[in-house]
């Protein structure tokens, strides 16, 4: 590996350890559904996401207009607003491998 190489892993290292995800948790009330997906959400970001991330929770039942501007059409919903594009996802998260893919958490490599 010649040196460049070296300098662009470090820097795609550097660009990952640093790339903040802005997520939008749409759930219905505490119910056991929504509050699942809350936990396995958060659980997630604090293994792959660590101080890299804000979670928003909007309660639907109490603003049902704030569905409207992410066009949510089914709870609960996780729209990752940054980095872009905007992605969403429908469902509890409970499948990690999954939940990384779809929102494309991009793995930060320790040396």
């Amino acid at each position: 590996m010649t040196a460049r190489d070296d300098n662009s892993l470090d820097e795609s290292k550097d660009e990952a350890e640093s790339e903040r995800y802005e997520l939008r948790l749409y759930v219905a009330g505490q119910t056991p559904r929504s509050l699942k997906a809350s936990e396995n959400l958060k659980r997630i970001c604090e293994e792959h996401l660590k101080d890299r991330y804000t979670i928003e929770i909007i309660d639907l039942v109490k603003n049902p207009k704030l569905a409207i501007g992410d066009q949510i059409i089914a709870i609960p919903t996780l729209v990752r607003r940054l980095p872009l594009p905007v992605r969403k996802m429908i469902g509890d998260f409970s499948d990690t491998e999954k939940t990384i893919v779809g929102l494309d958490i991009k793995p930060v490599q320790r040396t």
